[in-house]
């Protein structure tokens, strides 16, 4: 069915979305802090948030910040002075998820519904509706949610309640950006330690190093509740200090390394030293 949609930040990632659901068949009154971006974008032009949201039964917000949605909605010409009572709105932006509960409960008791779906994937993604979409939406609200954002990506995950969408999101960035300087130190590791760089990616790609703890160790051991060790944790410490001295010594930056240094330490502390080395999830519950 048809829907009419105000859709706020037609950005990088906004402005081929929107278009997307224009493609899927809906009313989509587009509002951007940029004259250009909203020509830009294809749809319905809007003057103001608050223009974009009359007569609206969605209010999608793609923007940078936590304080550019709670302006978009909340402020003066904001969507939630025009948007009919009961509707929905979804938040896809990408903001601190404690804002996402302020930004949802501001939303409710305002008479709206909320969902927040932040996406991931790049603008390439966007442009062809095959975005990752991380939903956090109650139940009564999934399906009309699922609805649009199905037109947007063609992978939607379900993360829980309102705000569980931004913190999944929140978590598998943390993820991939602290494992992009890991990997780099390895390399530059390599490189400077005469390795051939090809031989190092080699070996890695064929290990937990390349293929990554959540495909390897951990469903097997720690999150099976097993630390009996397949690779200790006192032998993860020992190799760790020996990649951190080789690295002094030749002048090869191991920021991670040494952030990491005093993690496996608080394990061997605990007694958790003759345990597998993804016992460390363990420790860090405890700490």
């Amino acid at each position: 069915m048809s829907k009419k949609i105000g859709f706020i930040g037609l950005g990088v990632m906004g402005a081929p979305m929107s278009r997307n659901l224009v493609r899927g068949g809906h009313e989509v009154m587009g509002f951007d802090l940029s004259a250009d971006a909203i020509r830009a974008a294809g749809n319905r032009p809007a003057a103001s948030a608050a223009g974009a949201a009359d007569g609206a039964s969605i209010v999608i917000t793609m923007l940078p910040k936590g304080e550019h949605v709670k302006a978009a909605l909340f402020g003066r010409d904001g969507a939630c002075e025009t948007l009919p009572k009961g509707s929905l709105v979804i938040d896809m932006s990408t903001v601190q998820p404690l804002e996402t509960d302020e930004i949802a409960a501001e939303v409710r008791r305002r008479g709206f519904r909320f969902v927040d779906a932040p996406v991931g994937r790049t603008s390439r993604h966007a442009e062809e509706g095959k975005l990752l979409v991380m939903v956090g939406a109650d139940a009564e609200d999934l399906d009309e949610a699922r609805e649009v954002v199905s037109l947007l990506g063609d992978t939607i995950v379900h993360c829980g309640g309102p705000g569980m969408g931004s913190r999944a999101k929140i978590v598998n960035n943390y993820m991939s950006i602290v494992s992009n300087v890991v990997v780099a130190e390895s390399l530059v590791l390599a490189e400077r330690s005469g390795l051939s760089l090809d031989v190092a990616i080699d070996v890695c790609r064929g290990t937990t190093a390349g293929q990554g703890h959540l495909n390897t160790t951990y469903p097997a051991k720690v999150l099976q509740g097993d630390t009996v060790p397949g690779f200790m944790l006192d032998l993860a410490l020992k190799d760790l200090k020996i990649a951190l001295e080789l690295g002094s010594r030749i002048g090869s930056p191991t920021y991670a390394g040494a952030a990491a240094r005093p993690v496996y330490e608080i394990g061997q502390a605990r007694g958790r030293g003759r345990s597998d080395w993804t016992a460390i999830l363990e420790v860090l519950r405890e700490v």
